[in-house]
């Protein structure tokens, strides 16, 4: 039906104007009469002068007066130390209260692990860090003491002191 009807390239258009919004979304189609002579195919496709397609109205952002009236709100977002990496061995603290409690260092772990966990409710990083460092320490030399005292009864009930 358009046979000799040569496509005129329209000339670069520059960004599109409107929020986002509006330009994600085609304008909906005009409904178009039910036969399109040949002539007005060719007016629809030369017409340089509409900015959109000749078959969609341009519609002007509904959102443009939304624009002028909004102001810049402000939103101030406080940013606390975040305490959750801190950790307060108290499993192990546990552990080595009822099972190794060397010489009361798993009730004194058990304490220092009690008070970062306070200390992190309190947001008080700096205190929850050193008490962690101070309850790691005390876990660590009670199952150290412990275990060498287990090992050591083991050795001698295999080989009692009398062989000597």
């Amino acid at each position: 039906p358009f046979e000799g009807v040569a496509w005129t390239p329209r000339p670069p258009q520059g960004p599109p104007q409107g929020c986002f919004a509006c330009i994600s979304k085609p304008p909906a189609l005009r409904q178009a009469s039910p036969v399109l002579s040949p002539s007005s195919a060719v007016y629809l496709m030369e017409s340089k002068s509409c900015k959109g397609d000749s078959l969609r109205p341009a519609v002007p952002c509904k959102h443009s007066v939304e624009k002028k009236t909004m102001t810049n709100p402000t939103t101030v977002i406080e940013i606390y130390p975040d305490t959750t990496e801190v950790n307060d061995y108290y499993l192990w603290s546990i552990f080595n209260f009822v099972y190794l409690n060397f010489c009361c260092l798993g009730f004194i772990a058990l304490a220092y692990s009690l008070k970062v966990r306070d200390k992190k409710l309190l947001n008080d990083l700096n205190g929850a860090v050193e008490d962690a460092k101070t309850a790691r320490l005390f876990n660590i030399t009670s199952s150290a003491l412990a275990t060498f005292c287990i090992i050591l009864i083991f050795i001698f009930l295999r080989y009692p002191l009398t062989d000597y």
